[in-house]
């Protein structure tokens, strides 16, 4: 009997507040990219490396887009799902998911290259390869 074993995602909550919204109290399409990177930022902390690979390099936001499905008002709870994809040597993708009371609000995606300190494009180490493959739905 085969088993299918489904990858995690990595969840993150996140509120929105006046400072996030207009005169009309929808919320700045600019604060989703704000919000791709805080939850990117957390996944990296507690999922793959808590010093971020200080050490052997640093991590490029190579593209980013955003894609709005509905709006979003003050003081609703947004709960973002990350998972990771076309995972390769020396880059992966992230898909960011917002979703507010039970329905979807916006997707988002970011190429995420790895470089050495002189912003050189290098591998990614094989184990951080591995962890992020783990995010791979």
């Amino acid at each position: 009997m085969l088993m299918h074993v489904t990858a995690p995602t990595f969840t993150h909550s996140l509120t929105v507040y006046l400072k996030d919204s207009n005169a009309y109290g929808n919320t700045y399409f600019a604060r989703y990219f704000e919000w791709q990177g805080i939850c990117r930022e957390k996944w990296f902390f507690e999922c793959i490396s808590r010093d971020m690979l200080q050490k052997e390099g640093v991590f490029i936001t190579k593209h980013a887009e955003q894609d709005y499905l509905q709006e979003t008002f003050p003081f609703q709870d947004i709960f973002c799902e990350l998972n990771a994809y076309d995972v390769k040597k020396c880059s992966f993708w992230l898909e960011f998911r917002f979703y507010a009371d039970g329905r979807p609000v916006s997707v988002g995606r970011q190429q995420i290259v790895f470089a050495g300190h002189d912003r050189k494009i290098k591998a990614l180490p094989a184990a951080v390869i591995e962890l992020v493959r783990r995010y791979v739905k």
